[in-house]
């Protein structure tokens, strides 16, 4: 029987036999198994792959990927009340059609030639966030807030030649599990206890563990529980007086009502920009951010590219560029403080056409809305008989802490009584903070109604009785 001719894949380069042979030549290989030697016989797969036929036609294959995001069931499908990290808040049109740009959507990394206007729209990003966070130097987007979060606390330990960081007991556990493998090179976390009425930071406890050893208090306003710290400046001060940095992770869309962290002494700042105009995207979406003063001590630790502004050789005229390359992983390699790699550079256009679109009033409203609606949800909530809400007494800003432990519910089982209802419920918090009891954190943006927290107040009420 004649042997079969080899397939030639439409989707996949270089397959065509002459094509892949003469490669081969080129680098003097005489067939693919060569590339392969060295890796040994036993790691490496043996037989074919089970695979189902191909999809030669653009159409089928098409056909075939709409009928997988199919099976998906989305916060456009359903009424979301689910935060945890990952927000709904709504994305001005202009922020797509921004995004789709051939010039950001299609460009990787390259110069002034051929990334044309990237480097300006990059600055112009850097310099709003900056002035909302109260900051002079801000990265470019690393890969989401909780890689942020670990590259800060790492700098606050190169700054103080000491190898321990103070962080909250609420902090998020999929941030502390990225900060955990950013200190795994000798730099131990600490927990610091939170009060159990109000959720906020327990200074006794920061005072006792302050130590010649600690580099860092972390801490994040509003809280991973949607709390807002109102004891920034006694933490920040605690910390320096120890001769600590203040690190602080926030939530970009509550400074339009909230003092940037500068103004309570923070000495780095990070954070997740997916609030800022990003959709979420199945979870993805995320984009990490870094700012610290412009100063040399500072900027000189910070791990990601810069862009900055200079002026040209003709007058009035100003060109935009990398600043400081010497100190990143680019120019030294393996002797880099830390790693610059691809980065969320799209995201980073993209928040900042949605900081230029809002200005400070569009941010303000923005916060007031938030507040508004969050504080109408938990009246709403708590008139549930068996219901707490708020669980916690500190102000909250867009997510806050109902606990369910005066009913027979579990939290899970309350989910499930909602999703059978059209609507996500609260993340639930029972596996990760046990002491709030049956619990659930809820999240309320500008993306909800009235209507549709009355619906949510109504259906829980069904759920729980």
């Amino acid at each position: 029987m004649p042997e079969a001719p080899p397939f030639v894949h439409p989707y996949i380069p270089n397959s065509v036999p002459e094509t892949r042979a003469a490669m081969l030549r080129e680098i003097g290989v005489g067939d693919v198994e060569e590339l392969f030697r060295d890796i040994p016989a036993k790691l490496r797969f043996h037989g074919r792959l089970d695979l189902p036929p191909p999809i030669l036609d653009e159409a089928g294959l098409r056909r075939h990927a709409e009928e997988i995001v199919r099976k998906n069931v989305s916060c456009q499908e359903r009424l979301s009340f689910r935060g945890a990290g990952c927000y709904q808040h709504y994305v001005p049109a202009v922020c797509d059609e921004i995004a789709r740009r051939a010039e950001f959507l299609g460009a990787y990394s390259g110069y002034t030639y051929s990334d044309k206007g990237k480097y300006q729209a990059t600055f112009e990003y850097q310099s709003m966030l900056g002035e909302l966070i109260g900051m002079d130097a801000v990265t470019v987007p690393t890969f989401d807030g909780g890689t942020a979060s670990g590259s800060a606390v790492r700098i606050a330990c190169r700054l103080t030649g000491r190898a321990e960081v103070l962080v909250p007991a609420t902090m998020s556990p999929q941030r502390l599990a990225i900060m955990r493998d950013y200190c795994n090179v000798g730099i131990s976390l600490t927990p610091v206890g939170f009060h159990p009425d109000s959720g906020e930071m327990d200074l006794d406890d920061l005072r006792a563990k302050l130590s010649e050893r600690t580099a860092a208090v972390y801490f994040e306003n509003p809280s991973y529980l949607g709390l807002i710290e109102s004891q920034g400046a006694q933490i920040s001060e605690l910390a320096h007086a120890a001769g600590a940095q203040s690190v602080v992770y926030v939530d970009p869309s509550s400074l339009g009502v909230l003092a940037p962290p500068a103004d309570y002494g923070a000495d780095i700042v990070c954070g997740d920009g997916q609030p800022l105009g990003i959709h979420m995207l199945f979870g993805g979406g995320q984009f990490g951010f870094i700012g610290t003063r412009d100063e040399e001590r500072y900027v000189m630790e910070l791990p990601t590219l810069l862009f900055s502004i200079a002026p040209t050789t003709t007058k009035g005229e100003f060109g935009f560029g990398w600043s400081s390359m010497e100190r990143t992983s680019y120019d030294l390699r393996g002797e880099s403080h830390d790693f610059t790699g691809t980065t969320q550079g799209l995201w980073g256009i993209v928040a900042g056409v949605y900081l230029a679109l809002m200005g400070p009033q569009g941010m303000r409203e923005l916060g007031e809305t938030i507040l508004q609606r969050v504080h109408y949800a938990m009246k709403r909530i708590g008139e549930i008989p068996g219901v707490r809400c708020p669980a916690l007494a500190a102000t909250p800003f867009k997510e806050f802490v109902a606990n369910f432990d005066g009913t027979d519910k579990s939290v899970a089982q309350i989910n499930r009584g909602l999703l059978e209802r059209g609507i996500f419920g609260g993340h639930d918090l029972t596996a990760e903070f046990p002491a709030l009891g049956r619990s659930a954190l809820f999240c309320v943006t500008e993306v909800h109604t009235k209507a549709d927290i009355d619906r949510l107040a109504e259906a829980l009420r069904e759920v729980v009785a």
